[in-house]
């Protein structure tokens, strides 16, 4: 958003408006016309109203500070509320001056030719007017320069009023004048009425329907697997501000769940341009899988630093869980074995499981250190025989590492790439058995299979 245009556009008005006070009100009081004076009463509310309108553009335009950190925006609200206010005054001044003038009698009052050229000159300036407001709230997301077109489009109406007054009267009605002028007032009055409630309703934050039903249609296309437990919108001085806290799979890695929240954002930002957008991921609370359950509740305590070979067996008609679960090496048994129980009781809460095993382990250190094997090493010529034994080719990349708990053996090996990943990591793990009777000092194997060519 340019704010120079957006105060541009609020200066152009304010000009606008003094110009038909001075056509107007200046040619009413000449002439002794009731629907003229009102008409020039109601444009003087406008430059008041205009008035307010740019220094809530100006206000409005400054980015969020520390006391702020929703922006300025509402100043724009406010301001169409004065706008209100202005309007409705004017209203009632209008109606009294009509009222006296029908019981009293209609004046002297003569619908001269060039009162029908100021009135088609203001029609004019009317149209451009309201032309300039609403293609500047449309380019700026204005709720000010909104409510100015409708102001001005009142009083265009009004203007058009005034000049089916100005005709009954070139047609011998007299009372024309001053009918003309409750008409007016009743135009300003139904403006008031809509400025209030529409604004009323943004500082109250009531939810913009259109927009909630986007952000709904816009959070389910991008994440259709997400569980949305909250969404709140509102809008503040033409700009929507989203918060949005959707539920996902409790095993979900913490990068999907960010991907997961930018997605959500890139597509209310494309249904609501120039939007706020902030998203919170919580785990969610749908139906999972056993395994996915196990695994949610068993990463759930503090002192739990890693979940492995989550096993489920069927039996009797429920299910027996056993799983290992890994804990800081230096962690007192004590406290260990206290969270594996409670862990165990807590998967004993699932209906279908009726009983829950766990396996202490102390998670190894991420970092050893390790030194290259140095020479021809024996364990290189079986490492050889075995792969060509259950590959049908030598390995790939060999390298033995000697660590101070013993010998670490890394190497790729070449399979079928018709087999599946179950009959391939079986390779690997005959292997791993065959090379551990052959040398017990290797503590560890790393097999990385992969497919021919």
């Amino acid at each position: 958003m340019t704010a120079s245009g957006h105060q541009r556009t609020a200066l152009a008005s304010v000009l606008a408006a003094l110009l038909l006070v001075l056509l107007k009100l200046g040619t009413g009081v000449a002439t002794g016309s009731l629907g003229l004076i009102s008409a020039g009463i109601e444009s003087s509310g406008d430059v008041v109203a205009a008035t307010l309108t740019l220094l809530a553009v100006r206000l409005g335009g400054r980015p969020a500070d520390e006391d702020h950190p929703y922006g300025h925006r509402r100043a724009e609200n406010l301001a169409a509320l004065g706008e209100a206010a202005i309007l409705a005054g004017g209203g009632v001044f209008i109606v009294v001056q009509a009222v006296g003038a029908l019981v009293g009698g209609a004046g002297d009052f003569q619908a001269h030719w060039y009162v029908f050229a100021v009135i088609g000159v203001a029609i004019a300036i009317d149209v451009s007017r309201i032309a300039v407001s609403l293609r500047g709230a449309v380019r700026y997301e204005s709720a000010a320069l909104r409510s100015n077109a409708f102001h001005f489009g009142a009083d265009m109406a009004g203007s058009v009023a005034v000049l089916g007054g100005l005709l009954l009267v070139a047609a011998g009605v007299r009372s024309g004048d001053a009918l003309a002028a409750l008409v007016v007032a009743g135009i300003i009055f139904a403006a008031a009425a809509r400025l209030i409630h529409e604004n009323a309703l943004v500082l109250m934050d009531t939810t913009p329907e259109q927009a909630h039903a986007q952000v709904l249609e816009a959070v389910a296309a991008a994440a259709p697997e997400a569980e949305i437990q909250r969404l709140r919108v509102r809008e503040s001085g033409g700009r929507y501000f989203a918060d949005i806290v959707v539920g996902v799979s409790p095993t979900q890695r913490v990068v999907e769940g960010h991907e997961t929240a930018d997605a959500i954002e890139d597509a209310v930002h494309a249904a609501l341009p120039q939007s706020d957008v902030v998203v919170h991921v919580e785990p969610g609370g749908g139906e999972l899988p056993l395994r996915e359950q196990v695994l949610a509740i068993a990463l759930t305590p503090r002192e739990v630093c890693e979940v492995h070979d989550v096993t489920v067996f069927d039996h009797d008609g429920g299910a027996i869980v056993t799983l290992h679960v890994k804990f800081d090496r230096d962690a007192p048994l004590a406290e260990a074995h206290r969270v594996a129980n409670d862990l165990e009781d807590r998967l004993r809460e699932i209906p279908e499981v009726i009983e829950a095993r766990t396996h202490l382990e102390p998670l190894e250190p991420t970092r050893r250190r390790a030194g290259d094997v140095e020479g021809d090493d024996p364990l290189t010529a079986d490492i050889e025989e075995l792969a060509r034994t259950l590959t049908g080719e030598g390995p790939r990349d060999v390298r033995l590492l000697r660590t101070r708990a013993g010998l670490v053996v890394l190497l790729d090996v070449t399979v079928d790439p018709g087999l599946s990943l179950r009959d391939a990591h079986d390779i690997a793990g005959r292997f791993e058995a065959a090379l551990h009777a052959r040398h017990p000092d290797v503590v560890e194997v790393v097999v990385h299979t992969e497919p021919h060519g």
